[in-house]
């Protein structure tokens, strides 16, 4: 029998490994960069007519690919990431490509420079593959469209694959990019992770510049990565991570993020007493008790985490007004593009937003500075909090999207915590569910290195590229 170690790779196997391990064969020189890329842009062709991941394809990948290749043959790497194919959500600048951000006047308007977090990918060494589809402005939780077509659930065709990094999830999930950037303004990494069966990181707020993103809202907006293991996204998380003196918000840390360096025994994890009240589905609570049952030891000593002092729908509501008056200033040249008008949803929640006064918007605002002391509360008294990423599974594409998508990921996003997503298991109907554990604010590693704990004990993970399940 042929040693594991020498076999030839299959596209199946590149296409579904891990990031990480995609780096490893590479190393060893299993496997090229024009291959990998190769094998990836085949796919592309093959799924993205039928999943609509994609908005567009880089010309240059090829080329970036040979080039990666050379450089190895010549033993100068330039970064962690070279060679690896990668794609990036359609509301970040990519030099030579649109930036559309789900808008139909912007297919023409072709990015003259990377975005800070795709020129740190370029600069660690990886293949730019294209770009990937978003709800309409990056405002929405399931990726439909209007002017692009709504992007389907790889696990299940007509049932949504969450947003507003859905395009990102799928190419992930699919197989169609080794890792993939995102967003995240409520939760637009997270929920899709969840339904997709991924892994998806929200960074503490300014830990990636968001200099050439589309920005939704500036207080929120965070740049992520969803990816196929927890160790990808500690890797690519390094490599992104920098204080930007171009972004008026980026994180310019005294000391370094915190060391991953709990001690199962010490660790103090929060749960929330009545999930049931926040709109909690009972097939997603039933997966959520026995994560929990499955994971005991490895949280520490579990508390009830009281919420009663916290309105989710209420600090959703004033999250949106602030997203909605900010996008109607960041989308004021499309607003008044009659040749490609937005859609009647999009253009009524930026009127709603133009209707309100300067007061609004302040008393709005600093609502969801109550989600910054709830947090600083909360973080006090343990170390971690324990929850399921979406109150439910993905839904029918023809239902639309629903109201509390965001409720109980929009938390992290309020207070600028990080967060991740994490496959906790599986619901009746086939679907994937998430875990999710926030952190506080600069805990980003630690919670990376709890997040690996868990995913190896639940084993929930699909086996990638995902297949649709049956029914």
């Amino acid at each position: 029998m042929t040693p594991a170690a020498e076999r030839a790779l299959s596209d199946h196997d590149l296409r579904g490994a891990s990031a990480f391990q995609l780096l490893h064969w590479l190393a060893a020189g299993r496997v090229d960069s024009v291959r990998l890329t190769a094998v990836h842009r085949s796919a592309i062709g093959r799924e993205n007519p039928h999943l609509n991941a994609y908005a567009a394809l880089s010309d240059a990948a090829a080329a970036e690919a040979a080039a990666s290749d050379a450089r190895r043959r010549e033993g100068r790497t330039i970064g962690r990431l070279d060679g690896l194919p990668v794609a990036v959500k359609d509301n970040l600048d990519v030099a030579g490509l649109p930036t559309t951000a789900g808008l139909p006047g912007r297919r023409t308007r072709v990015a003259r420079e990377d975005s800070a977090a795709v020129a740190r990918l370029r600069a660690a060494g990886a293949v730019i593959l294209g770009k990937t589809h978003l709800d309409e402005g990056a405002l929405g939780t399931a990726t439909l469209n209007p002017h692009f077509g709504a992007t389907q659930n790889p696990l299940r065709a007509g049932y949504v694959a969450g947003g507003s990094s859905g395009g990102s999830a799928v190419a992930v999930a699919a197989g169609l990019a080794a890792f993939a950037l995102g967003s995240d303004t409520l939760g637009s990494i997270r929920i899709p992770a969840s339904h997709c069966g991924l892994y998806g990181l929200k960074p503490t707020f300014g830990e990636i510049s968001t200099r050439g993103l589309v920005r939704a809202a500036r207080r929120l907006d965070c740049v992520g990565i969803l990816a196929r293991s927890v160790p990808d996204l500690a890797v690519v998380l390094q490599v992104l991570a920098a204080f930007d003196p171009a972004d008026p918000r980026s994180r310019k840390r005294r000391v370094p993020l915190a060391t991953p360096d709990w001690e199962p025994g010490r660790l103090r994890s929060g749960v929330l007493a009545d999930l049931s009240s926040l709109g909690v589905t009972d097939a997603v609570a039933g997966v959520f008790e026995r994560a929990l049952s499955a994971l005991d030891g490895h949280l520490g000593t579990k508390r009830y985490v009281d919420f009663s002092d916290y309105d989710f729908a209420r600090m959703r509501r004033s999250a949106l007004l602030v997203m909605e008056a900010e996008l109607a200033v960041e989308l004021a040249l499309d607003l008044a593009d009659t040749d490609a008008p937005l859609s009647p949803r999009l253009r009524s929640m930026l009127d709603y937003a133009r209707g309100k006064s300067a007061v609004d918007y302040a008393a709005a605002d600093r609502v969801l500075d109550d989600a910054v002391l709830k947090a600083r509360r909360v973080f006090a008294d343990v170390d971690v909090l324990v929850l399921p990423t979406v109150p439910h599974g993905p839904y029918r594409i023809e239902d639309g999207e629903r109201a509390n998508d965001a409720d109980l990921t929009s938390f992290a996003s309020l207070a600028g915590c990080p967060a991740v997503s994490l496959p906790m298991g599986t619901l009746p109907d086939g679907f994937p569910v998430g875990l999710q554990l926030v952190g506080a604010p600069g805990s980003d590693l630690r919670l990376l290195e709890l997040a690996e704990i868990c995913a190896a004990t639940l084993d929930a993970s699909p086996a990638y590229p995902v297949a649709a399940v049956s029914g």
